[in-house]
């Protein structure tokens, strides 16, 4: 339960006065891209900026020579960061029991939490997922419903919502169904999905069925709370939340932990890493954790580290909405962009599901023109086509791309008009 300071609201509002300017300071090139010169950052569901903590920390260990496992003062200290980090990677999801580890990055880990579901399963029966998902898991679905002779169904997604909902599930699921996936928040909507409630239905029809979350886009804007889902995997990967590139984070529950699975011969049951880890990959989403734990001080007298963990991504939430509705209604004498009528927006313009993301099109200029005039404008952003990464989600529209303006708790008030100067000029342009 989350436990936050009734003076929440008033203290929201120093996330854009005195705060931010502590927070971004926190950051690497917050407003200066090394090669680019200034600019603003609203690509963060390419991935997130990177903590200065994250960046020191990864040269620390990166320059020491030890493993893990040896008898001397230096591999009993790796050991220990690492199993410090594992009760972190667990606070952070809101869950005491299950494994958590790291491995080559998210989508590697969703196809091994897959495949292993699949082939840990009873035979016969079916994967169930939904259009709306990433090819990291839609992929691994194809490839191991078929690799295990199984029938792959898909729950097509709303259109108009640019989401999937529990009741879009209900039709598809049945007792036999043996793995499914649910994305947490789409990378190319932005929306969200209601996980806990697909996971309990699912449960309820299908109780013994691997349940596998994506939750790669969902991580860095707001609360992960796994003790409120039936779930077996749920995997991030930590460069789009305030880490580095290089690994992925996964939690699997008791029942997935020791099911069969790839390991070496003779290794405890519940043995999923594979080889030597990075101590650096642990000890880096440690740092996450910690600055989290820092944010959170700001929004809650609580003494409890979760309740701090979730005081953070509350506050984040509310900060990155209040950005979006800045974005999407504009400000006095500044119009948004649901002001223009040349700019279209996927998902609507009010959307609840809605996380720190809008995707857009103006009319009369290609996607990939305005990421490129944005740029010229210091603004940057990303093009997503309709290739095997979002063609799930723009073909049904008819669309063969769009503009990802994607935004984190680090950016501010001015950065959003200022970009809305630039798409409202670009689109009086076309």
């Amino acid at each position: 339960m989350l436990v936050v300071s009734h003076h929440l609201n008033s203290l929201l509002s120093m996330f854009e006065k005195s705060l931010v300017s502590r927070v971004r300071d926190k950051f690497c090139h917050v407003d200066q891209c090394p090669y680019q010169g200034t600019r603003i950052f609203f690509e963060n569901a390419g991935g997130a900026l990177t903590l200065k903590s994250v960046a020191q920390r990864s040269a620390e260990y990166a320059a020491i020579p030890d493993n893990q496992g040896r008898d001397n003062v230096a591999s009993q200290h790796l050991v220990k960061v690492i199993n410090t980090a594992k009760d972190d990677i667990k606070l952070f999801f809101g869950v005491e029991h299950g494994l958590a580890f790291v491995g080559e990055s998210g989508t590697e880990l969703l196809f091994r939490l897959i495949r292993s579901a699949a082939r840990a399963s009873q035979p016969g029966g079916i994967v169930l997922g939904s259009t709306l998902e990433h090819p990291a898991t839609a992929s691994a679905r194809v490839q191991w419903a078929a690799a295990t002779e199984r029938d792959n169904v898909s729950v097509v997604h709303n259109n108009d919502t640019g989401t999937v909902g529990v009741e879009d599930y209900r039709p598809l699921i049945t007792p036999d169904t043996r793995v499914a996936t649910i994305i947490h928040t789409s990378p190319v909507t932005g929306m969200s999905v209601d996980i806990a409630g697909i996971s309990q239905l699912i449960h309820s029809i299908a109780p013994d069925c691997f349940v596998i979350v994506d939750g790669i886009q969902h991580a860095a804007h707001g609360a992960v709370d796994l003790g409120e889902c039936e779930i077996d995997g749920y995997v991030i990967s930590p460069y789009k939340v305030f880490s580095r590139h290089g690994y992925g984070v996964a939690w699997v529950s008791d029942r997935l932990a020791n099911a069969k699975h790839e390991r070496l011969e003779g290794s405890p049951q519940d043995q999923w890493e594979l080889g030597t880890r990075d101590t650096g990959s642990y000890a880096t989403f440690s740092d996450v954790v910690d600055y989290l734990d820092w944010l959170g001080t700001h929004f809650t007298n609580a003494t409890d580290r979760r309740q701090r963990l979730e005081a953070a991504a509350a506050a984040v939430a509310d900060h990155e909405r209040d950005l979006v509705k800045l974005m999407l209604h504009g400000d006095t004498g500044q119009p948004g962009l649901a002001d223009n009528n040349r700019i279209s927006i996927i998902g609507g313009v009010e959307n609840d599901a809605r996380e720190g993301l809008v995707a857009l099109n103006v009319e009369g200029v290609e996607a990939v023109d305005v990421v490129a005039q944005l740029a010229d404008h210091g603004v940057r952003v990303h093009v997503r086509k309709a290739d095997h990464y979002s063609g799930n989600i723009l073909k049904p529209l008819g669309l063969e791309s769009c503009v990802r303006v994607s935004l984190c708790h680090y950016n501010t008030a001015d950065e959003v008009k200022t970009f809305l100067v630039a798409i409202n000029r670009i689109a009086a342009d076309a």
